[in-house]
């Protein structure tokens, strides 16, 4: 099903471009849930996000959600308007 999933280890060797349509707002709620599920329950989430390679999916907690960002291991932030999908 995400045939581009990468290591979360290795997001730091791609550029994040913003995707075609910024879709941040409808994909707020389902990563302020993805907060809850992995500070309470440590859960992951499967991110789909832009590169200037194509579309790249990582499996991971996410940490924090601020205005324009999300916030997973290792202080990696990871612009909103770049996301494609989010799947739990």
């Amino acid at each position: 099903m995400f045939e581009n999933l990468i290591p979360k280890e290795e997001i730091e060797h791609y550029q994040i471009i913003h995707s075609e349509e910024d879709r941040s707002a409808h994909w707020r709620e389902r990563l302020e849930y993805a907060v809850r599920l992995g500070n309470e329950f440590k859960s992951k989430t499967t991110i789909t996000f832009n590169t200037t390679e194509g579309p790249k999916s990582i499996e991971t907690t996410v940490w924090s959600l601020a205005e324009r960002y999300l916030s997973i291991k290792g202080g990696v932030l990871i612009p909103l308007s770049s996301i494609i999908d989010v799947h739990f």
